[in-house]
């Protein structure tokens, strides 16, 4: 095949691509047979008048001499033979009389973790603290509904983890060629062929609780277990300082001599348990801030311009930046949502966290995205733990202001940076379920925060004019945005530090940060210990 790069397409040309690749190359249409999507971007920079474009990678199939092509091109870098990339099958020893491993935790690192054992033939033992994702998905719907509150199984936990509540973005900023084994396993488990080649490809939380639920399935199939509701609540030492149990609910003691542990960046209650333990952990920088909601057609036009509602575009989305020059604090937008709501992602009784979330066709109307502020140990202490506790008093400040029942503070932006209160006259109504109480956000987190948050609105209003005008809303508070510390781990290995056959994965671990990250996380630490077991080649010839 021939592949053609940085071929730019206008949103507003409708020529088919086989015609448009035939012009491309020179060649009649009849002579390219057959064109595929490699990539797939979208140019809104509309500099120099230029139109909003696709920018393509194609592969073309062309009924004309390869050879002969490629020559007639040879100075034009653009234009190449395409290469496909043989995959070489890693072989593994079976697991003989050696004990299954144990994965705890059920989201992207510890489900890719899991196919990646299973499909090595070693039949793992999953434990998810929360229920399966439909269970999860209705025990959900009502907290939203009525602000009851299952603090085993929530926005947090269970099934598919956080991400399952979420935008479902498959970017991550590293390009580890593991990527595509997590978007081909995406694709076997029924997400739409798009996310193949789409720059920014997303999956939205309706499609997401399916995909997870085909990922388990396949897993089961291949040997592994499934086990949910069930919560690891403690993990023992033999005298040579390697894992031998872990204990499940408080009750139930297993022999467990590998655990690969994918407990998210909110299982507070296990991050106090491990360093009860004295496994080692370090406090790490995060970031909290708000949500912040416009009308979807607002952000479309200030992306778009008058190509904003043309056929094929996708609802835009954003990303800003600020550094405050006083204190050197970053402040950034943070799992922008095109056309989603704000979401209530309480997992603690008394306490409130929001998040962002869309559904596959984002079409609610309605952008939201955090804005966050940088925060790290000179603000909340060097303690292990002090992080999560910085997280905590925020959320239990946020509850109170909004006088319970977990409804949630709100604020117009003219309110929040003239010092006053009770706006209710919103540019949009806020998305956030079971409701929002009018309240001041500076006291709901630290004023290093608000201070700095209050600096960058008028800058990312200058970048995206009437951003941070009087009437839009904010909701508070985003604390989830990644864990508040890190458990340490051997850099080869991926084993715990301190603690022999403790696999800390994903994003609880404070090793990833979001869906794509955590499972090629949960696929590398598998492989790093499927390596002592690796078949040579001819072995098996």
């Amino acid at each position: 095949m021939i592949r053609i790069s940085n071929f730019a397409v206008p949103i507003r040309d409708e020529t088919p691509l086989p015609s448009l690749a035939a012009k491309r190359l020179d060649l009649p249409p009849q002579a390219v047979l057959e064109v595929v999507i490699v990539r797939k971007a979208l140019d809104a920079r509309r500099y120099h008048g230029a139109p909003v474009q696709f920018v393509y990678v194609l592969d073309a199939v062309v009924a004309v001499s390869e050879k002969k092509l490629l020559a007639k091109f040879r100075k034009d870098r653009n234009i190449s033979q395409s290469v496909e990339k043989a995959h070489v099958p890693v072989h593994f020893r079976p697991r003989g009389d050696a004990l299954r491993p144990v994965v705890v935790g059920f989201g992207p690192a510890g489900m890719f973790a899991a196919l990646t054992l299973a499909r090595a033939g070693w039949d793992p033992l999953v434990l998810e603290r929360g229920c399966d994702v439909d269970r999860r998905h209705e025990k959900v719907l009502r907290f939203w509904e009525t602000g009851s509150l299952d603090v085993r199984s929530n926005v947090q936990f269970g099934e598919g983890g956080a991400g399952t509540f979420s935008d479902g973005k498959l970017t991550a900023r590293s390009s580890d060629p593991h990527m595509q084994d997590v978007l081909e396993a995406f694709l076997a488990a029924g997400a739409p062929e798009e996310i193949r080649y789409l720059q920014k490809p997303h999956i939205g939380t309706d499609l997401l609780r399916g995909i997870v639920r085909n990922i388990r399935r396949e897993i089961i199939r291949l040997g592994g277990e499934v086990r949910f509701e069930a919560q690891m609540t403690g993990i023992e030492a033999d005298k040579d300082g390697r894992l031998a149990h872990i204990l499940v609910n408080d009750e139930e003691r297993i022999a467990a001599e590998t655990v690969f542990m994918g407990i998210g960046h909110s299982a507070r209650d296990t991050y106090r348990m491990l360093a009860e333990q004295g496994i080692r952990m370090e406090p790490k920088p995060f970031a909290v801030g708000v949500r912040i909601e416009h009308p979807q057609e607002f952000i479309d036009r200030a992306q778009y311009g008058e190509d904003a509602g043309s056929f094929g575009l996708p609802a835009a989305d954003y990303a800003l930046t600020f550094k405050d020059l006083r204190n050197g604090r970053g402040v950034y937008t943070f799992c922008m949502c095109p056309g989603g709501q704000v979401v209530a992602a309480a997992s603690e009784e008394g306490r409130v966290a929001v998040n962002g979330m869309s559904n596959y066709r984002r079409d609610s109307g309605i952008a939201n995205s955090a804005v966050l502020v940088t925060v790290g140990p000179r603000d909340f202490g060097s303690s292990v733990l002090a992080g999560m506790d910085f997280q905590q008093e925020c959320e239990s400040a946020a509850f109170s202001m909004a006088g319970g029942g977990y409804r949630a503070p709100v604020q117009t932006v003219g309110d929040f940076l003239e010092g006053r209160t009770g706006s209710m006259q919103f540019l949009v109504p806020p998305t956030y379920r079971p409701g929002v109480h009018p309240a001041d956000l500076r006291k709901c987190l630290p004023h290093f925060v608000t201070d700095t948050l209050a600096e960058a609105l008028p800058h990312f209003d200058r970048k995206i004019p009437g951003f941070a005008a009087r009437d839009v809303v904010m909701t508070g508070v985003e604390t989830r945005s990644s864990a508040p510390c890190r458990i340490c781990r051997k850099k080869d290995s991926f084993q715990s530090e301190n603690l022999e056959g403790l696999y800390p994965i994903g994003e609880g671990a404070g090793y990833a940060g979001g869906i794509m990250s955590s499972a090629v996380d949960g696929i590398k630490a598998a492989e790093a210990f499927l390596r002592q077991y690796v078949v040579n080649s001819e072995e098996n010839e």
